[in-house]
């Protein structure tokens, strides 16, 4: 695999150009424009604060945090899971979508991934913005380990490109590959703690869910602004380590299917 799959580099602008078209294209129209990519977190917060608070009256595993509370540690795992659904489901349509780009243009498909990724990005980094200044507005002030906040994402970001080379190369020969990640994307949302701490299961079970990929980001990204500790440097280290192998074998996976896209598109 070529090296510049992981680190492209001299397609930097063309991958940002395309990433800020797939923003903008998807707000096109509107009266908000990319207000609305401020708004939808907002209003997202909102809705699961008053439900948490006043219907459930719901609290956070065996602490005193009340709905509020609750709702925050909710909405901090929703974002990881969302950032990485949005990939995942794009990943399958990436090159059957650009059909001419396969067959009439020198094209890199390798970046498609890369522009997906850079697109689920900003969303992602607009609600932790919101999240940030909600947690902020409840507890009065912020714990200097939010700085590594992006330090716990990082290592997400390889698996991500890895899975997505994977299966955009997988959705060109097997059209219903895009049905099945839907399915398994629903399931997977309720086999990552989510809407629920890690600790709160039996711990019989905790070593199953610690294998979930999504695991590691949303608990330590709960730790750095939940509980205003810096993260478990040595998890990161690992699942950094095996998102970097999972990219490799993604980008290979794509690199020697690719020359199959024309004859099947």
């Amino acid at each position: 695999m070529n090296q510049a799959y992981l680190f492209p580099w001299q397609q930097r602008y063309l991958i940002w150009q395309i990433a800020r078209r797939d923003v903008l294209a998807r707000y096109r129209g509107s009266l908000l424009g990319l207000g609305w990519s401020l708004l939808n977190p907002l209003l997202m917060l909102a809705v699961y604060t008053f439900v948490f608070r006043e219907v459930f009256k719901a609290r956070w595993g065996s602490g005193d945090g009340g709905g509020i509370e609750f709702a925050l540690q909710v909405y901090a795992g929703l974002i990881v899971f969302s950032f990485f659904s949005e990939c995942l489901s794009r990943a399958p349509r990436l090159v059957l979508d650009q059909p001419q780009l396969v067959k009439k243009v020198v094209f890199p498909l390798e970046i498609l991934p890369w522009t997906a990724l850079l697109s689920a990005l900003f969303h992602t980094a607009v609600n932790l913005c919101v999240l940030l200044a909600a947690a902020a507005a409840v507890r009065g002030e912020l714990s200097l380990s939010i700085i590594s906040l992006p330090l716990v994402f990082l290592p997400l970001l390889p698996l991500l490109l890895g899975l997505s080379w994977f299966l955009a190369s997988l959705g060109v020969f097997v059209r219903d590959v895009g049905q099945v990640i839907g399915m398994a994307l629903n399931l997977l949302m309720f086999l990552s703690p989510v809407f629920y701490p890690m600790s709160s299961l039996p711990e019989r079970w905790q070593p199953w869910l610690a294998l979930n990929p999504l695991t590691p980001v949303i608990e330590q990204t709960r730790r750095v602004v939940m509980e205003s500790q810096w993260p478990d440097w040595t998890m990161l280290a690992i699942f950094a380590a095996c998102s970097v192998s999972a990219a490799w074998l993604g980008g290979l996976w794509f690199a020697t299917t690719r020359k199959g896209f024309a004859d099947v598109l």
